[in-house]
């Protein structure tokens, strides 16, 4: 039952004899929190931020940077001295894991544009769209560059970057992204043991928490790094005083209190599903045997489904979820495809047999095999929509193989999928195989030669075919706000896969004034080929 009251005594975990040390420890404990209520003040509990959370609800609270010791207290009603003092600290905005070597982005892309109006297009930038712009969101998030106007120690904007990978599941390259910032503040420790938690790697988190006492970490997360750190009285004595203190809510005794002793709730009903779901709530569910569905979770929360203790089906629908967004790669969706032998039909299942049968053929490389194996792994493909994951395994090798009817057409596709996409078109071209006309010439960068028979081929035509940008995004490339322009560029995009043609001609002009040509074409080929539209 809750507590009413935070000076409830109420001894939560049951003692036994090798608890005994504990118990006595918490009786002083006891003592201390009598004393504080009748003397009508109290530890100084950890009070919620009035910032926001973060871009993405999800992410828990597991850090906060509130005192965790008592206030001083003033003996009369004069004010008392204020010390200013200048926060210290250089931004971590310019930090990246990809040079401009590397990125082909100039390290000048943020610097000319407002932090705020940067964090707010990041924040606003959609995940669900096709692969091409998904791959490029995450360069431009993980690019090294110089700070936006405005930038302060805070680092807003490289936290909205972190924010927005850990939106795609991009976790590990959340995960380095931060460590190479260092997890030293508040914010950012909160997101990197956030990312522990749902890779499996809290151990280190909790480690570096004990090491970090700067950062105060919530009492549910110290109690679960105490327990996970073996030290079962002190994680035990932590829950009983702050629960005796009204620090911790009863939903989270409940959990913490399962989490620490779940053997003396055998038999009882599971705990109902929390409203709202945090890594930490999520793993220690786990743990207590009540685990949660991520279906219905954040994308991240996908990867701890692929653990080799989670039942293979589960892992299998985990893997394409991440993989429609790109957050796995091809070889590690193909790992679990062909994982085991499916051992029931229908959805997923159906889906694992085509790709092995397919697998298996390709493995030979017998044309016949793979001409009647293909179809059915390539429609298992589309209903997965990891298409360009299946072109990334197989598109070069299909085209060495003499195929013909429907499983030519499909290694077509497959092929301007595929990272070789303009040599598939050249070759299609000349061996004048009657594959569609129009999308060689996208392939080869060259619509505005062919007809355009359908909208959606005409928009495409229009942005290669001389068409300016839209002015109001040529004028922030020609104010050095190219960032921004991008940003920009990418949510018209969308807004076109939704209807407004007219806006896939601008971003794709955009991407192509400024020399992001591969993006361009990758993207107009995906438009074409893929059913993206929301």
């Amino acid at each position: 039952m809750p507590i009413s009251a935070p000076c409830s005594s109420r001894l939560i975990l049951q003692p036994r004899p090798q608890r005994l040390h504990a118990l006595l420890r918490l009786k002083q404990t006891r003592a201390l929190a009598a004393a504080l209520c009748l003397s009508g003040t109290g530890l100084q509990a950890q009070a919620p931020s009035n910032e926001p959370l973060s871009a993405i609800e999800w992410l828990s609270r597991s850090v906060e940077n509130a005192p965790l010791f008592e206030p001083p207290v003033t003996g009369n009603a004069e004010s008392p001295s204020v010390t200013v003092t200048t926060l210290g600290g250089l931004s971590k905005d310019p930090i990246g894991l990809l040079p401009a070597d590397v990125t082909g982005l100039p390290s000048t892309i943020w610097s000319a544009s407002e932090e705020s109006v940067l964090v707010d297009l990041v924040r606003a930038e959609r995940i669900d769209t096709v692969p091409a712009l998904q791959d490029f969101l995450k360069v431009l998030m993980l690019a090294e560059a110089n700070p936006p106007l405005g930038a302060g120690p805070d680092g807003a904007l490289f936290l909205a970057r972190v924010d927005k990978l850990l939106d795609l599941g991009a976790l590990e390259a959340a995960q380095s992204l931060i460590e190479q910032a260092e997890p030293d503040t508040p914010p950012l420790f909160r997101r990197w043991f956030d990312v522990a938690l749902l890779t499996g790697t809290e151990d280190d988190a909790c480690e570096a928490m004990g090491d970090m006492p700067s950062i105060a970490p919530t009492y549910p997360a110290r109690i679960f790094c105490l327990a996970r750190n073996g030290d079962w009285p002190t994680a035990a004595l932590t829950l009983n005083t702050h629960r005796v203190l009204g620090d911790i809510s009863a939903q989270e005794e409940a959990l913490l209190t399962r989490f620490l002793d779940p053997e003396l709730f055998e038999g009882e009903p599971p705990l109902p599903p929390p409203a709202r779901v945090s890594p930490l709530t999520f793993r220690m569910h786990e743990a207590i045997g009540e685990p949660l569905i991520t279906a219905n979770l954040p994308l991240a929360f996908s990867h701890a489904d692929l653990r080799g203790t989670t039942a293979w089906k589960s892992q299998l629908d985990a893997a394409e979820r991440l993989a429609r967004h790109g957050a796995i790669s091809e070889n590690v969706l193909l790992k679990f495809y062909t994982a085991r032998t499916p051992a029931a039909s229908g959805g997923v299942w159906d889906r694992a047999e085509a790709i092995q049968r397919f697998d298996v053929a390709m493995a030979a490389r017998d044309p016949l095999s793979v001409s009647r194996t293909l179809p059915a792994a390539w429609a298992a493909m589309e209903q997965a929509r990891a298409e360009v994951q299946f072109a990334k395994l197989y598109g070069a090798a299909l085209q060495e193989l003499p195929l013909s009817g429907a499983a030519a057409l499909i290694a077509f596709e497959v092929g301007l999928l595929s990272p070789d996409y303009e040599a598939v078109a050249i070759a299609a071209a000349q061996a004048d195989a009657g594959f569609d006309p129009f999308l060689i010439a996208i392939a080869r960068g060259t619509p505005q030669d062919m007809p355009a028979n359908t909208p959606p081929a005409a928009a495409i035509q229009a942005a290669f075919d001389s068409t300016p940008p839209p002015q109001d995004l040529q004028r922030l490339v020609d104010a050095g706000k190219l960032g921004e322009a991008l940003l920009r560029a990418l949510a018209l995009f969308d807004a076109g896969a939704e209807g407004d043609l007219r806006s896939v001609t601008d971003a794709l002009s955009l991407l192509r004034a400024v020399g992001l040509e591969d993006v361009a074409r990758r993207a107009a080929l995906q438009f074409m080929i893929l059913d993206r539209a929301v």
